[in-house]
């Protein structure tokens, strides 16, 4: 295939990568960034195999031929005793192995792609916090690290399991796919295992009829919306963490979406009690009165899983988030 037939496929393929992107960000279409990532590294790994294996060698023997021309006439001007013009050879052979935009934009940008790939794929994914869920322990602005490998590894994409590692503890802040719509990510923390009844009644977390240690603390403020809510340092397993409630918001939960396994929770004016399927996980958020978690739409499958979140890495709005949290 010619260089211009190339050229113009490339800047087609590279069209149809910016018109998904552009159509995601405008909420056209809903995006799916491993599945993007995924074909970038098809696409441009298929550029990079073709440059190693057919376009290189092509311009290495283009350049090669130039060489031997150039020789050949030299010596036959040399023959006939003709003093020819200066050719600087290496500029001119330096011109033909030169890689073409359009492998530049592929080929070139494969190992970066190919490495990003692998690390985001299956050891550690970066996150921004978009609301205020977790708060204490999280922020909105907050950019952590999520271990992908933690809870094993899963294929990209399918999101299957292929090597088992760690089983979720209580207490562990978990990144999911979001159970009534899969491509989204929520963040909350594990509060009931396969098996446990999780309750939470008047505010208070109960794990198999035993209530979870909850210590008063003094009042927290919150800067975004300039309110204070009561604090707690809580105890969940070998986790310790603060939690948060509202004084003006009721116990019962209103407005309970229809979900898998909804018949194995009980509802009331106190709040609600879930006994947690096998294979499912039941999730809440700390800042327990402002979280719309498994209280609403239930149970995360084991197949939701996407990691554990350990790390604050970035808060541009206040360095002093950066580190580690439970």
């Amino acid at each position: 295939m010619s260089n211009s037939n190339m050229s113009a496929l490339t800047g087609l393929v590279l069209t149809a990568f910016a018109g998904y992107g552009l159509a995601w960000y405008l909420g056209a279409i809903e995006g799916n960034f491993a599945l993007l990532l995924l074909l970038a590294v098809v696409v441009t790994g298929a550029y990079w195999l073709a440059e190693k294996l057919y376009f290189l060698p092509q311009r290495k023997a283009a350049a090669e031929r130039l060489a031997e021309e150039h020789r050949k006439r030299e010596a036959e001007w040399a023959r006939q005793g003709i003093k020819g013009d200066t050719v600087d050879l290496q500029a001119a052979q330096h011109k033909l192995l030169m890689q073409p935009w359009w492998l530049d934009w592929t080929a070139g940008l494969f190992p970066v792609i190919f490495v990003v790939f692998i690390l985001r794929s299956f050891l550690f994914e970066p996150f921004k916090i978009p609301s205020g869920s977790m708060i204490p322990t999280l922020r909105i602005g907050d950019l952590i690290l999520v271990n992908k490998f933690h809870y094993g590894v899963r294929l990209p994409v399918i999101n299957t399991k292929i090597i088992a590692n760690n089983a979720p503890e209580r207490g562990d802040v978990m990144v999911f796919r979001y159970p009534p719509q899969p491509s989204l990510d929520y963040i909350k923390r594990v509060v009931g295992l396969p098996g446990d009844e999780v309750a939470y009644l008047n505010k208070q977390l109960f794990i198999n009829g035993e209530p979870v240690a909850k210590v008063p603390q003094p009042e927290f403020y919150d800067s975004g919306t300039m309110r204070y809510s009561s604090q707690y340092g809580e105890t969940l397993g070998a986790k310790q963490y603060q939690t948060l409630n509202d004084g003006d918001r009721p116990s019962f939960i209103p407005a309970a979406a229809e979900f898998p396994y909804k018949d194995q929770c009980r509802y009331s004016v106190e709040g609600v009690v879930c006994k947690v399927p096998a294979g499912h996980y039941f999730l809440m958020g700390d800042n327990r009165d402002n979280s719309l978690d498994s209280r609403y739409w239930g149970f995360v499958p084991e197949a939701n899983i996407v990691g554990k979140a350990f790390f604050v890495w970035m808060n541009f709005g206040d360095l002093g988030r950066i580190g580690s949290f439970q």
